[in-house]
């Protein structure tokens, strides 16, 4: 199977992965204790095949697989579920989103080893999505306890490390990574799951991730036949549609994407420690971290626009952290900002921003005119399309912007540790569960975008949604945790941490060739690459 990607990884370090273009290739290598089934949401046994729960829900045994091995053949034991957890994920000296997910309140789990086979978590509290983040992946103990150790986890299962060195217990192992061309993987000789007929899997002998430069390009490979599959835009869809039968692939709607995408601007008052200077010139922080300023730019955000011109008509407005395809935790009743330029104008004048000079540009009550740079990644040319958009608004009300499309892991970068940035139009891949959004929304959390790793909430507003991931978690009654997380939702559409724009349909094509393809909302095309095949007479 050929599919594509517009982005080098950045690692193959599951545990450091803050992007897609890393998780990418390590969802085909790593598994964890449970997975989400993609068609019921439910929660199955994985690596473990069972568990036993305490009376009050703080102490969890788990079960082992005993027929799992990691790709090098080496058993998969209790070791390597406590090693992850205590010596990866707990480790303070290596930087693992995880970690703000596994800890409530301060307190983390103790993990322990039973046997070989069995593992015991205890909670310091109740921890309502426990069995569902337990499908956080597991690395092997074998393979990197002596980096650890030697302090070099951070630096080992980079890019240029060697992939037979990339231990997994996952239907997939990395054979070859060629820099800016592909990513070949091949199946995993000792994987553990096997078909309903008893048939070892995966069935596919290889998979092959194409590395190109620009969606565009990834469309023009698929219609020429290079690719199996290809992840539609709604501007490709008046194109592809119509070539369904003749070119024998099927496009797939599965409704609105699980996604987001934003426009945010960086409110983060710390300094360079190498230099002294302030990340952000102060004055153009106080045009960030001023709502009224945020309000206006809300307000020019041509939703509507975005979805008739990027999205061809296929697209939906969005509002808020969570949307309709979260299900039971979406809140639709948020705050919304209509697209209103001249409302927009109103707010920018009561908060004192305004063109003193006749240039054509607005000054701030300093005398400072509004200019900054904006930013997004390049090869998606959708979010190039919305920061257009929203760019021309923006110069309509008087704001100078300077756009740029950066390569995807440079602008990680700038966002995750330079923080030299001043606003950026991103997006994050969303789910089902909102407490997994907790590295995001937790004012200390590393993907806390707009001003990460607080050592305190730098507002009321963010002390509180603190206090609802903190509560939310330990919530064992769902319509009361949705009570909480509809607030949080509210809390996030009044403040405009994050601006939203638009969700997009999840569209896909893909060639007629595979067997066992079981489409989802929850999981796309290939949430199953274990379990499909080719047809015969394909090849």
């Amino acid at each position: 199977m050929v599919l594509a990607t517009t982005s080098d990884p950045r690692s193959f370090n599951d545990i450091l992965a803050k992007e897609t273009s890393t998780s990418l290739v390590t969802d085909l290598i790593f598994e964890g204790l449970t997975t989400t089934n993609a068609s019921t949401t439910k929660v199955e046994p994985n690596l473990a095949k069972s568990w036993d729960i305490s009376e009050d829900g703080l102490t969890w045994t788990f079960h082992l697989r005993e027929d799992a091995r990691w790709n090098d053949g080496q058993p998969f034991t209790a070791d390597d579920v406590v090693f992850t957890f205590n010596g990866l994920i707990y480790n303070p000296d290596i930087p693992s989103s995880a970690r703000d997910i596994f800890t409530v309140d301060g307190k983390t789990f103790q993990v322990e080893k039973m046997d070989d086979y069995t593992v015991r978590f205890t909670l310091p509290v109740k921890f309502a999505p426990f069995l569902r983040g337990m499908s956080q992946a597991i690395l092997p103990q074998h393979k990197l306890q002596k980096a650890v150790r030697e302090g070099r986890f951070n630096f080992t299962w980079g890019i240029d490390a060697d992939p037979a060195e990339i231990v997994g217990t996952g239907p997939f192992k990395l054979v070859r990574y060629d820099p800016g061309q592909r990513l070949v993987f091949e199946r995993n000789p000792y994987y553990w799951k096997k078909s309903f007929d008893g048939d070892p899997l995966p069935y596919l002998e290889r998979i092959i991730y194409l590395i190109v430069p620009g969606v565009d390009v990834g469309l023009l490979k698929f219609m020429e036949g290079t690719l199996d599959g290809y992840t539609l835009r709604g501007m490709d869809y008046p194109l592809v549609k119509p070539l369904e039968a003749k070119n024998n692939f099927t496009v797939y709607d599965l409704g609105p994407d699980t996604g987001s995408q934003f426009l945010f601007f960086n409110q983060n008052s710390g300094r360079n420690p190498q230099t002294g200077q302030p990340f952000v010139a102060p004055y153009k922080l106080a045009w960030f971290t001023d709502l009224e300023f945020r309000k206006a730019v809300a307000h020019a955000v041509d939703k509507e626009k975005i979805i008739e011109i990027v999205d061809n008509k296929l697209g939906y407005p969005q509002h808020s952290a969570m949307g309709p395809a979260a299900g039971f935790f979406y809140n639709p009743h948020v705050a919304e900002y209509d697209y209103d330029l001249n409302k927009a104008r109103a707010i920018l004048a009561a908060a004192g921003f305004s063109d003193r000079n006749g240039d054509g540009f607005i000054e701030d009550p300093r005398g400072n005119t509004v200019e900054f740079s904006l930013y997004t990644n390049a090869g998606t040319t959708e979010r190039v399309d919305i920061a257009a958009i929203i760019r021309e608004d923006l110069e309509r009300l008087g704001m100078k912007v300077h756009f740029q499309a950066l390569e995807f892991n440079t602008l990680v970068s700038k966002l995750t540790s330079r923080f030299d940035w001043e606003a950026v139009i991103l997006g994050l891949t969303g789910g089902i569960e909102p407490h997994f959004g907790k590295n995001v929304w937790m004012s200390s959390g590393q993907l806390h975008m707009w001003y990460p790793m607080q050592e305190k909430p730098a507002t009321a507003w963010e002390k509180r949604v603190d206090e609802i991931f903190d509560q939310g978690v330990q919530e064992l009654d769902e319509n009361k945790r949705k009570e909480l997380y509809d607030e949080y939702q509210l809390i996030v559409s009044r403040e405009l941490p994050l601006i939203y724009t638009v969700l997009g349909a999840r569209l896909y094509a893909v060639r007629n060739k595979f067997g066992n393809l079981k489409p989802t909302n929850y999981g796309g095309v290939f949430h199953n690459p274990e379990e499909l095949y080719m047809k015969e007479g394909y090849r």
